[in-house]
């Protein structure tokens, strides 16, 4: 029996395959759909299911190629970032961002539009440069920025076909410091939020929502040289939130050890071994939970925050953590950070799905309008009311008609957006 990572999801392939090259891909592609792609099954909902066959791409030989390109990494097979990381390091490069958990595949995060955090960073799908896809017809496509079409198939559900490489922005590799602030005021934070999300490189506020007048943690992650100047301005907005520097390692949720966690204490390391917020090495939880994410244009952040805050009686008894995080704007047509600079409010559940699912609604109802969801999380909004909040929504639609007219990788979660 298959199932996602955090055990809430049995898969209903009939068969799950894990072809071993490219020209088994392509024969598995010949048989009888509907296919679709399993990556490291960190997506918790339906998004890669299907009642034909899934295709699993841990099989695919990887190879990293660090030298044909200037300032660019190529890879074939489907690496998870904490595989590719160190080769990276080693050849002394760098990725600009990395998401929370190492664990997941580089394909799926980027097909999902997952993120780190950062207001001058994007998604992690705006390092991609070029990708290389099988089709659901079998048919070896390669696009590249700058191609028409290049918008729409880097943040692509999974829809266009399965991707066999990517080729990334790479730059010289570089350092980080991590420090944690403790118990910053909350009305402090929405007086100045652009304030707050600028203290680092990096910034997240992690909150359980037990209360309602300070956050648990404010984690700043900080590129270094780091010159006086900031440091300086930092130390007074720290001030005014009326935080203070944590003494010993945290764990974004309150009471749970730190072994799991990057090193912290403003001690310096590589970008790979600050910039997520869990160690590869560590498993971060059991998979015991839930996920849901709805990211905003900044100038509605402080209103949603608002809105969470007043429900926060309703939510922290179903909570383990939230975190708001921001993410740059880019043109990547079902990116949640389409055109607007973004701010995101994550939500780790207590594994309950009907009381979550229960409890999505009237927070999706209090969120301004201009709230999308993760691709791979939970989330109740109805497929109509999603399509209307891209702009570019039917270009897309149109792109995976082309590349999938006999629509041999749908499944019930396109259905439901309309595809």
């Amino acid at each position: 029996m298959e199932r996602n990572w955090a055990g809430n999801l049995t898969y209903r392939a009939k068969k799950v395959v894990h072809p071993a090259s490219v020209d088994e891909l392509r024969e598995v592609l010949a048989g009888d759909g509907p296919f679709r792609v399993l990556g490291t099954r960190h997506s918790f909902n339906d998004l890669s299911d299907t009642d034909g066959t899934l295709i699993a791409t841990d099989g695919l030989p990887v190879h990293v190629d660090v030298s044909s390109a200037p300032g660019a990494a190529r890879f074939s097979g489907a690496p998870r970032y904490g595989d590719l990381a160190p080769v990276l390091q080693r050849n002394g490069l760098a990725l600009a961002n990395l998401a929370s958990l190492p664990h997941i595949s580089v394909a799926g995060a980027v097909a999902t539009g997952t993120h780190g955090s950062g207001d001058g960073i994007g998604s992690l799908a705006t390092a991609v440069r070029g990708i290389g896809l099988v089709t659901p017809g079998g048919e070896p496509r390669t696009l590249v920025r700058g191609d028409p079409d290049f918008p729409g198939a880097v943040v692509s559900l999974g829809a266009l076909g399965v991707v066999t490489s990517l080729e990334l922005d790479a730059e010289p590799t570089y350092d980080v410091a991590q420090t944690v602030f403790e118990s910053p005021a909350w009305d402090a934070i929405l007086a100045d939020l652009d304030a707050v999300t600028s203290l680092g490189t990096s910034v997240s506020i992690f909150t359980r929502w037990s209360r309602t007048d300070v956050a648990d943690q404010l984690w700043v992650k900080q590129r270094l040289p780091f010159d006086t100047d900031a440091a300086e301005r930092r130390r007074a907005v720290v001030d005014r939130l009326g935080a203070l520097e944590a003494t010993q390692a945290r764990h974004p949720i309150i009471g749970l050890p730190a072994d799991a966690c990057t090193e912290q204490l403003g001690v310096p390391g590589p970008w790979f071994e600050r910039l997520p917020h869990f160690r590869l090495e560590f498993t971060p939880s059991a998979g015991e939970e839930l996920q849901s994410e709805y990211l905003l244009p900044r100038a509605d952040a402080v209103a949603a925050l608002e809105a969470v805050r007043g429900l926060a009686d309703r939510i922290a008894p179903l909570l383990q953590v939230c975190e708001v995080r921001t993410v740059r704007a880019d043109d990547l047509w079902l990116s949640a950070a389409y055109g607007a600079d973004v701010v995101g409010l994550h939500f780790t559940w207590v594994r309950d799905e009907p009381a979550v699912r229960a409890l999505l609604p009237v927070i999706e109802a209090a969120l301004p309008a201009t709230a999308r969801p993760h691709w791979g999380k939970v989330f109740t909004l109805p497929g109509d009311e999603v399509r209307r909040r891209y702009p570019r929504w039917d270009d897309f639609a149109a792109l995976r008609a082309r590349f999938d007219p006999e629509r041999r990788f749908r499944n019930a979660y396109l259905a439901r957006l309309g595809l």
